[in-house]
């Protein structure tokens, strides 16, 4: 079986921790905003589709790498 690359893991490592820290830095309160995959999945999902699809400036792999199961 096929596995991400440490350069591929950082990759998604950085791209994640990316959007936690916008969320972070749009945040207008005190409260705080704990870490949650699906919220960080779903704003990398529009993110992506603008960046591959719409600007068409980058490719999936490149944007958020993955292994093909």
């Amino acid at each position: 079986m096929k596995e991400l690359t440490d350069k591929q893991i950082k990759r998604q490592d950085f791209v994640d921790n990316a959007i936690f820290n916008l969320i972070k830095s749009l945040n207008t309160t005190d409260k705080a905003i704990n870490w949650d995959i699906e919220m960080i999945g779903d704003i990398r999902d529009v993110i992506a589709e603008w960046m591959i699809e719409r600007l068409k400036i980058t490719d999936e792999q490149n944007f958020y790498p993955w292994v093909e199961e």
